[in-house]
């Protein structure tokens, strides 16, 4: 009787299918792991998904909450069985809080899925749901500071403009206003008249993450450390001598309102921010390495942030001519910044150069006051070394010490900073800017003010800042 014979090649094949069968399977139970663990909840809450607004059937939507405690938010449930969302600060929390009617928008859009889920104890979940009750939703602790939101608004006033406020070292953010703003509580009502196309005042956008500025002299932190990048043995011998104004050329570039500052040292003339040293350095700039050192402050691209924002752009190339090099020096020309974005560059500066991701929810609990779901802080990594960290820092300490951010310096505390006087549009007031933190030797607050038309950045955004700084020391 003949015996088969195994065939050597036949079962090699058989083992690599095999294996690979089994690898594939690893592979896929991996990533539904990573998926259920990372990835799931954006996925349910994203707002392409039509199911999840069928939960608010079952559930009713839960509250958002100040950091200590107070209600942002809540739904209010009527004898009929109608609700109706409530928000009791009105305006004051509107852009950073959102609304759910007309779509969603901030930490409504945000903490969507969280809102709409019950962890209620399970016997009372299903004594609910077979005696056709909604289950209440889980409310939503954010990191935003009451205290901190009213004194930002109140010193804003009637302007229109951003105060943003976090910290550096966790990325928390402590209060975001934004100016003008709108009641959440009436919005059926006034809807119309905020979507109209004769409305020119823009409500409905939240100006500290969408919208988009030059930088004005804000920027000149990127401007001088592309220089000290290029020049690492010999920046601090940079001196110039101003008169006011500077020439190259047809063209003329001007220090805010004609001051001349004289003779002036790298560090002065950041302090005072003149522009002609700036625009002077500027031409001397390797415009490949501005763009890199760009790129690596996130301009032109994605931000780690969860929730919606505008990208800022910085659109020079090394193609450009004298007069855009001059202006994009400044901080002028198509350059485009949020002051989310503006905050974020400060913080990294005040943390060591490290960034760590902003974030507005600190924690989800549920009804009984029990933590469903715990937010940590998070890295995004390193933008710039400790070492030019610390060389901006002791720039921005000078701009309050011996410059034009005079008006937050105060013996209660030591603030580093920068401050910005961006021209928009011909014969119209500058925006006036403020950027920094506190305390300059170890900051624990990034403050970021925009004045709309406000003029002087040092006279106008830094006493906001100051008010906010204030509040953080005594609270």
């Amino acid at each position: 009787m003949k015996k088969d014979i195994p065939n050597p090649k036949a079962n090699r094949s058989m083992l690599v299918v095999a294996y690979l069968i089994v690898g594939i399977f690893i592979c896929m139970i991996g990533y539904f792991g990573y998926f259920l663990q990372v990835r799931s909840d954006s996925v349910i809450n994203n707002s392409y998904n039509a199911r999840l607004d069928s939960f608010a059937n079952r559930v009713v939507r839960g509250e958002i909450l100040g950091s200590g405690g107070e209600v942002l938010a809540q739904t209010q449930v009527h004898e009929d069985g109608s609700e109706q969302r409530i928000y009791p600060y009105g305006s004051l929390f509107a852009h950073v809080v959102g609304y759910s009617d007309h779509g969603k928008t901030g930490l409504e859009a945000q903490a969507n899925f969280y809102l709409l889920s019950s962890h209620i104890n399970l016997a009372e979940k299903t004594m609910n749901e077979l005696s056709d009750i909604k289950n209440i939703g889980d409310h939503v602790v954010t990191t935003l500071d009451v205290g901190m939101q009213q004194v930002a608004s109140d010193a804003l006033g009637d302007r229109k403009g951003v105060v943003l406020a976090l910290e550096p070292d966790t990325g928390k953010i402590l209060a975001m206003v934004s100016k003008p703003g709108y009641d959440p509580n009436t919005l059926a009502d006034d809807w119309d008249a905020l979507i109209s196309g004769d409305n020119t005042e823009a409500q409905l956008l939240n100006r500290a993450s969408q919208g988009l500025y030059p930088p004005g002299s804000t920027f000149k932190y990127i401007t001088m450390l592309e220089y000290i990048r290029e020049h690492p043995d010999d920046w601090r011998d940079f001196s110039y001598d101003c008169d006011g104004h500077y020439e190259n050329g047809d063209y003329t570039i001007s220090c805010y309102h004609g001051n001349a500052h004289g003779h002036q040292t790298l560090g002065q003339a950041f302090a005072n921010s003149c522009n002609g040293a700036f625009a002077s350095l500027g031409l001397t700039l390797n415009l490949d390495g501005l763009k890199t050192l760009t790129d690596q402050m996130l301009f032109n691209t994605e931000l780690p942030v969860s929730f919606a924002y505008s990208r800022s752009s910085f659109a020079m190339g090394s193609d450009a001519d004298t007069w855009e090099i001059l202006q994009t020096s400044i901080g002028q020309g198509s350059t485009q910044v949020t002051p989310l974005h503006n905050a974020m560059m400060t913080a990294a500066i005040a943390n060591g150069g490290v960034l760590m991701k902003p974030y507005l929810i600190d924690h989800v609990e549920n009804v009984l006051g029990e933590e469903v779901k715990k937010f940590l802080p998070a890295s995004a990594g390193s933008l710039i070394t400790a070492e030019e960290a610390g060389i901006l820092s002791d720039g921005m300490r000078m701009v309050v010490t011996e410059g034009t951010g005079s008006a937050v310096r105060t013996d209660a505390y030591s603030v580093a900073g920068k401050t910005g006087s961006a021209e928009f549009e011909k014969n119209r007031e500058t925006h006036a800017w403020f950027t920094g933190f506190a305390p300059a030797e170890d900051p624990g607050l990034v403050v970021t003010v925009i004045v709309e038309e406000g003029g002087s950045g040092g006279k106008v955004a830094a006493p906001i800042a100051r008010a906010v700084f204030d509040y953080y020391f005594t609270r």
